[in-house]
């Protein structure tokens, strides 16, 4: 059998079999879903407590159109400011001074007893200038002066549509915004997780001096090869069955959100609705998402295999991995901008190098972007690989067999040249 072959199926069935391996193909949906309900949650769960607030209101007419909304409760007080602080039954004491209607700026003050929350500040803040607004349009002395301004005002919905393809095809930002982040953090999660099993595992077994053994009867080059491939297919295999259990919920889901859509009157979250449930966008996402993954991993484990033979622990290996993690932060940041404006320069740019392009990329394919732009970006980043392989290859077969001494970066650059 081929020794390629025997390692890849060694490092893929050990990782495989694991529990661990089982384990977290089930919870991460498990726990991705929860790191997006859970901010919600807190927010429903985690409101304000009940404040009693003294107002001393100096100008006289804000004091009676404050209301109460459960969480927050308003007491007129006659006293001046120091009898007030004295008098702990109040939470909060709301200063309000005499020309605040002509004058609002600095003549509104809060003081609290502990942290104020920000809600309650904003929910005090917005009732007092509702009312001073009213008491502004009152003194033009114009009649249903308010009436009017509230007809004037107009809430308006862009309904977007694409006009660069070959049909007409109606679009939704804020989906194309969140399936960009969902698939730049899925590909960044898998990057730097899968990337640093394959430095770790050389590391551990190079400590072992099972390497030694291994490289008498295998080149160099084959086992890294074999051991990138392997822990690569480890993640294909989990993603592949993620995106089993993604489809067997969109089956159960997706008819009662196209029956939402159709009983929405809201236009974006039809528009939503319809670029979601275009079948030829999502495999297309989906397929490009596995080619990004596979590219990116195979471009930044090689890099990683080429710092973990260079050095004998993980304390070693942490200087030299900012080689690797650098690159990955920065296009995470810029991921993070593109998807506000996906043909920019920068963007465009970005999307070709391929230490930023599988991330920055993904961020923009959910906006539709041209299709030799995608395949330029995988052609580039697929050249690179092989290019990083050829290079990492030759400074694993002197690494193996350092032991004792972290190496520099000169170093490191020394050993890719030895022939």
């Amino acid at each position: 059998m081929n020794p390629l072959k025997i390692i890849i199926a060694r490092e893929y069935l050990e990782r495989v079999k694991r529990k661990s391996f089982i384990i977290s193909t089930i919870l991460m949906p498990l726990l991705m879903v929860g790191m997006m309900v859970t901010p919600a949650l807190i927010a429903i769960l985690s409101g304000p407590e009940e404040r009693t607030i003294a107002v001393i209101d100096d100008s006289g007419v804000l004091a009676p159109t404050l209301q109460n909304d459960g969480e927050v409760t308003f007491r007129d007080f006659t006293g001046d400011l120091a009898d007030a602080k004295a008098n702990e039954d109040y939470d909060a004491i709301l200063v309000i001074g005499a020309d605040v209607v002509s004058n609002p700026q600095g003549n509104v003050a809060l003081y609290t007893r502990g942290a104020p929350s920000m809600q309650t500040e904003s929910y005090i803040t917005s009732q007092l200038e509702r009312t001073i607004e009213g008491l502004r349009i009152k003194a033009y002395n114009i009649e249903n002066l308010a009436q009017i301004m509230d007809e004037v005002k107009v809430s308006l919905t862009l309904n977007t549509f694409r006009i660069d393809k070959e049909e007409e095809s109606a679009t939704s930002s804020m989906l194309s915004y969140a399936l960009g982040m969902a698939t730049m953090f899925i590909l960044y999660m898998f990057i730097l997780l899968y990337g640093q099993m394959v430095m770790t595992s050389i590391i551990e077994e190079k400590n072992n001096r099972v390497l030694e053994l291994v490289v008498s009867s295998v080149k160099p080059t084959y086992l890294m090869m074999g051991k990138i491939l392997g822990i690569g297919f480890v993640a294909i295999t989990q993603i592949l069955i993620w995106a089993v259990l993604l489809v067997a919920c969109s089956i159960w889901l997706m008819p009662v959100l196209m029956n939402a859509a159709a009983d929405s009157a809201d236009p974006s979250f039809i528009q939503a609705m319809s670029q979601l449930g275009d079948t030829g966008f999502m495999v297309m996402l989906f397929g490009c998402l596995v080619l990004f993954l596979i590219g990116g991993y195979l471009f930044y484990s090689s890099i990683y295999a080429a710092i973990g033979s260079a050095v004998d622990n993980i304390q070693d290996a942490s200087q030299l991995q900012t080689i690797a993690i650098v690159p990955i932060i920065i296009a995470l940041v810029i991921s993070t901008t593109v998807v506000n404006d996906p043909n920019s320069s920068l963007a465009v740019w970005c999307s070709i190098i391929p230490f930023t392009s599988p991330m920055v990329m993904m961020a923009r394919l959910p906006f539709g972007i041209p299709g030799w732009e995608t395949i330029v970006s995988l052609v580039v980043l697929y050249l690179s690989f092989i290019a990083m392989i050829w290079l990492s290859a030759k400074i694993y077969r002197v690494g193996i067999f350092m032991y004792g001494k972290k190496p520099s970066f000169a170093e490191l650059i020394r050993w890719a040249r030895y022939k």
